[in-house]
């Protein structure tokens, strides 16, 4: 490949957007098969993690946390609802707010899929400090990218 070739800027091979789209395609591939066995989409696992971590949050500030829009997110919690993983209720100090709840059995997922974060990580096979500075640079380019709006 000669010099010219190497700097064109409009060689796929060039492209850091392509890099994270693959990446992208491929670790949700990638998270599919772990995710099958709980019944699970990527995008219900995402959502799943923030309200594993914060019962009782709105379905705006969850849509916040996952940049999704209300569109995309009630199709998606209609479906968790219906698998018996949570709950969407009404704010007591705001009935126009929708706030959403882990079930009883979606406690009970929270510890079946545990163990996805580590498998992961040894289908990975990089070390800690490569997956903080990876996620430190994706973090960042989703920021400046975000603030152009």
């Amino acid at each position: 490949m000669s010099k010219t070739q190497d700097l064109n800027p409009l060689s796929l091979d060039n492209q850091v957007c392509f890099s994270l789209y693959s990446a992208a395609n491929a670790m949700v591939r990638a998270y599919r098969p772990l995710l099958n066995e709980l019944d699970l989409t990527y995008p219900q696992y995402l959502a799943m993690m923030v309200l594993w971590q914060h019962q009782g949050i709105s379905v705006k500030t969850l849509g916040d946390k996952l940049h999704l829009d209300s569109g995309t997110l009630t199709p998606l919690l209609k479906r968790l609802e219906s698998k018996g993983w949570i709950s969407r209720g009404r704010s007591e100090t705001d009935e126009r707010v929708r706030v959403l709840h882990v079930t009883d059995s979606g406690t009970a997922l929270k510890e079946l899929a545990a163990k996805i974060p580590q498998q992961m990580r040894c289908k990975l096979g990089a070390d800690a400090e490569s997956f903080t500075e990876l996620k430190t640079l994706c973090d960042q380019a989703y920021q400046v990218l975000s603030a152009e709006k």
